[in-house]
């Protein structure tokens, strides 16, 4: 029998509505005391390493993750084989080399990998990144028409294609070879690609879907220069000089943050640091980070930049930046991005407001659906993906949101929870007709639709994901990996918990509760309606503090009374500021609870 989850610190309903419990059961308890005293890490380490699952036999290697250990055989991905032939021959061959991507962070970056790795051995591929708007998401018969057109005899496609059947099609009926390399989900028919490597297709047992798309193209360049290695070619690139495009993917297409993506993490942060990537650099620049690059400014700084481009502006230009090795060149490209970043911005808190009274209007004062599915005329399609976030976040259920055409048509993003599959429901309306074209994965999806097709939608996604989100929602309490003070949450601390990290998905960040702290000197900052304010104990110690978009909720109302509201319980993660060369913890609060 099971335990019971531990309530932590007693809190049994926050400001929020969450109960706050001990992330370790009893097993894991001991199992952190047994991992403390056989490797001489701390408590807190120890309970973080844990709490992961991780036994004591492996501790130590969970947390100095390697490449060389994680590796696969890269041949145990169906096709792939098949795949690294064909670009060998084009190599060879100095073949006219087309590639296709998708336009978000993840297709950026496979491209850029794919495009550096060519031009090591003079093929430079043209590159096509279709318009979100005009062209949707995937191939289309257009662009294969005129990638060939302008001469190309083989198109990869990265990121996308796995169910691009008919421009596949298309491509190959007029002389072209196309490869795919993806990681999205297959319907049942795959497309008549000459080769077509995706672990998340049925009949891949790599166990390797869990990685992003550039993941995938990193094991495909694995696999292509043994083959070139075996055939003599001593001249081959350097493919762990490559991983910051790897990271950056991988953080930002949110997918597991386990095994060797772990690994990639912190080996791609390591080069990301050095500058080898003139495009990652003059982002950094642009996006004004100071200290280090982590994670998080990969995934909350430098990857929305990428994005701008593909949402609101030229979606080649993220491709284009990570491509090149020009500094101007790539300063005045990131500059534009900054730009589209901040009109990005402006749009997405205004289609916020507008959705976000339309989900309180469908909820009304009861539970409300269990997926919200809401459209408009007024949304940009290149803002729908981030709308269903924000959403997703704040009522705690699948969002789709749908920007609406003229002619009743629509482009929509999803985003789910976990343990909800929103991407397989998705493929499910298409394969049954309720729905135009959509697609994604387990947490994100796209849909196109037909005039008429949103109400089918609705109530599809509705009846086939009401139980799973049922179990999400009451999956949804707290979980607290340990309890901290105000002048025991040191930067020496934030270094060593850093230690079992690239956090994220999969391996969450360690939240901490701060027992009856007191808040002081809290303001609204920022556009987003941040709070920031400063967080201290009793035995006068302070530490920086700040809660996200807390302004107008429960949140930001309690930090707003200031110590006037008594001491609270605040959970929340730890960060690192840097600033003049000095190094200051800084907690970024995701609840809080009356003592």
């Amino acid at each position: 029998m099971l335990d019971a989850p531990r309530t932590f610190l007693d809190v049994k309903s926050s400001i929020t509505g969450r109960t706050w419990i001990d992330r370790l059961d009893a097993n894991a308890v001991r199992n952190a005391g047994a991992i403390g005293q056989r490797t001489g890490l701390s408590e807190i380490l120890a309970r973080i390493v844990a709490a992961r699952g991780v036994g004591i036999d492996d501790a130590e290697r969970f947390l100095e993750p390697t490449i060389r250990e994680l590796m696969p055989d890269p041949s145990t991905l169906t096709d792939i084989d098949a795949l690294a032939e064909r670009l060998v021959r084009a190599i060879t061959d100095n073949e006219p080399v087309a590639l296709f991507g998708d336009y978000d962070v993840d297709g950026a970056c496979a491209c850029a990998l794919m495009s550096r790795y060519l031009a090591h051995f003079g093929v430079v591929p043209s590159v096509h990144i279709p318009d979100r708007i005009f062209e949707g998401y995937g191939p289309n018969v257009a662009a294969m028409d005129k990638l060939i057109d302008a001469g190309a005899s083989l198109i990869v496609t990265l990121d996308c294609g796995t169910t691009s059947d008919h421009p596949i099609a298309h491509a190959r009926e007029r002389g072209a070879d196309v490869l795919v390399v993806d990681h999205h989900l297959s319907d049942h028919e795959l497309p008549p690609a000459n080769a077509l490597v995706n672990p998340n297709r049925p009949d891949d047992i790599s166990g390797l879907g869990y990685l992003c798309a550039t993941g995938v193209t990193f094991m495909v360049l694995v696999a292509v220069n043994r083959l070139l290695r075996q055939r003599g070619d001593t001249n081959l690139p350097d493919l762990m000089g490559f991983l910051d495009l790897v990271a950056l993917a991988t953080v930002c297409d949110v997918v597991p943050l386990t095994g060797l993506n772990r690994a990639f993490v912190l080996r791609g942060l390591e080069v990301a640091r050095s500058g080898r990537n003139r495009g990652v650099s003059a982002l950094a620049l642009a996006a004004r980070i100071n200290g280090p690059l982590n994670p998080y400014h990969l995934g909350f700084l430098i990857g929305p930049r990428i994005n701008a481009g593909g949402r609101i502006g030229d979606a080649a230009l993220g491709a284009r930046l990570l491509s090149l090795d020009d500094e101007h060149q790539a300063l005045a490209i990131a500059a534009r991005l900054d730009e589209l970043n901040v009109e990005r911005q402006r749009i997405e808190v205004e289609a916020v407001e507008e959705a976000a009274a339309a989900a309180e209007a469908e909820i009304g004062g009861g539970e409300g659906p269990p997926v919200l599915v809401l459209a408009s005329a007024n949304w940009h399609a290149g803002v729908v993906g981030l709308v269903a976030s924000r959403l997703r976040e704040r009522f705690e259920r699948p969002v789709v949101a749908v920007a609406l055409n003229p002619d009743g048509t629509g482009t929509g993003s999803g985003r789910s929870m976990p343990g909800v599959d929103l991407g397989r429901a998705i493929i499910d309306a298409v394969e049954t007709g309720l729905i135009a074209k959509g697609g994604g994965h387990a947490m994100a999806a796209g849909v196109t639709l037909r005039n008429g097709e949103l109400a089918a939608l609705r109530a599809h996604l509705n009846a086939a994901l009401a139980e799973a989100v049922a179990a999400a929602r009451a999956a949804t309490a707290l979980k607290i990996d340990a309890a901290l003070t105000a002048r025991g949450a040191t930067p020496e601390l934030v270094h060593e918990i850093e230690r079992a990290g690239p956090y994220g998905a999969g391996n969450p960040t360690p939240v901490f509760a701060f027992p009856a702290h007191w808040i002081r000197f809290p303001q609204v900052v920022g556009k987003g309606g941040h709070v920031s304010f400063s967080l201290g104990s009793d035995d006068g110690a302070r530490l920086k503090a700040i809660a996200f978009r807390a302004a107008n909720n429960a949140i930001g109302d309690a930090l707003m009374r200031g110590p006037d509201g008594g001491p609270l319980h605040v959970a929340g993660t730890l960060s690192l500021d840097h600033w003049q060369g000095r190094e200051q913890v800084q907690v970024r609060v995701v609840d809080l609870a009356k003592p």
